[in-house]
């Protein structure tokens, strides 16, 4: 047996014993829904499994198959999608539902390349639904394959520039048999052994042909290059309320941050924060306005300094041209939580919601 073949035996043997129990998966020896490897890849792109499970187990209750998912109305899905960031992941889920339906006859494509030429899927994703879904002879590298890869050869690069060099070295870790089973081995032991701060070198079925621990240097691997310091962006949220208690919503454009999402209007988030006259050219309504409090938010690149002003208006309104009328709607205080709405929005309506105006 060569060294690949005894790494391979060795951690598939481990993942028969260890494997995690996730909803998405199927039960040891039943073949995988490509629909629901699909589904979980694009949920936990940037989210963690504790996150995601509530999640998935909603939408498969929703959505059972693709053919499903490619009907459903936009506005119920992104809804369903809300709390769970990233939502340009939900619009090209639904992109690409649409697209394996209309174009592929409703079934997902086996071969990397075709399933990488679908909307949302890149490289990783199309690996693992390739490996886990149709047992393809190739290896997906996510953040806790990168961790393992990198321990196991005592790559000293730093992320991300030694991002090619670690899904090349993985690459030589394939084989013809339990692709799909040995991609998730790697993933469960990076999850459950070769964890981020501590690498537990005694549980590991690795652990014999790991350069990193002979080299005594698994803490130190893989290095990460410093991260640039996120700037600080301010705006204002304008929480509008009618007579009857209902309240102003707006519609993001479909493209772009939180793109088709449902938000308090606000004005535009600047790095060189906004005057008070300037956001008030942005109010929905011509009001007047009382400061309610402040909000923060952090985003991938940047964070978000929100202050919530807070109006409440006799009869129907007048919507401004700045409000977009188009986009904007109002929702019955009590029906909010069904609203699509990003987890900044929501720590919005939070605040807002403890103040009477």
């Amino acid at each position: 047996m060569n060294d690949v073949s005894l790494t391979r035996a060795r951690l598939l043997e481990w993942y028969d014993r260890n494997r995690r129990d996730l909803v998405w998966r199927t039960p040891p020896g039943a073949r995988a829904d490509p629909y629901r490897v699909w589904l979980s890849e694009i949920m936990l792109q940037q989210t963690t499994v504790a996150v995601v499970r509530p999640y998935f187990i909603a939408f498969v209750s929703a959505w059972p198959d693709v053919a499903a998912l490619a009907a459903a109305r936009d506005e119920e899905v992104m809804r369903a999608w809300a709390g769970l960031g990233y939502y340009a992941r939900a619009r090209n889920l639904l992109n690409c539902a649409r697209r394996v339906v209309d174009d592929l006859g409703g079934r997902f494509p086996r071969e990397e390349a075709e399933l990488a030429a679908l909307p949302g899927i890149g490289p990783y994703t199309a690996a693992a639904i390739a490996a886990i879904a149709f047992d393809e002879p190739t290896v997906p590298v996510d953040g806790n394959v990168e961790r393992v890869v990198a321990r196991y050869f005592a790559v000293r690069e730093p992320l991300p520039a030694a991002k090619p060099k670690l899904r090349a070295l993985a690459r030589t870790l394939r084989g013809t048999k339990r692709s799909g089973d040995f991609a998730q081995a790697l993933m469960d032991l990076g999850a459950m052994v070769c964890a981020p701060r501590r690498a537990d070198c005694g549980r590991c079925p690795l652990a014999a042909g790991c350069a990193a621990r002979k080299q005594n240097i698994a803490s130190l691997v893989p290095a990460k290059a410093a991260r640039a310091a996120r700037p600080t962006r301010s705006g204002v949220a304008f929480w509008v309320e009618r007579a009857d208690g209902a309240v102003l919503l707006r519609r993001r454009r479909p493209r772009g941050l939180l793109g088709g999402m449902s938000e308090v209007p606000s004005s535009d988030w600047a790095e060189d924060g906004i005057a008070e006259a300037r956001a008030l050219a942005a109010a929905p309504v011509d009001a007047e306005w009382n400061r309610i409090g402040r909000i923060g938010h952090t985003f991938t690149h940047f964070h978000l300094r929100l202050d919530v002003w807070g109006a409440r208006t006799a009869g129907e309104p007048v919507l401004r041209e700045a409000a977009d009328p188009e986009r904007c709607f109002w929702v019955e205080r009590a029906r909010l939580t069904d609203a699509a709405l990003p987890s900044v929005m929501r720590k919005v309506v939070a605040l807002a919601s403890r103040h009477t105006l």
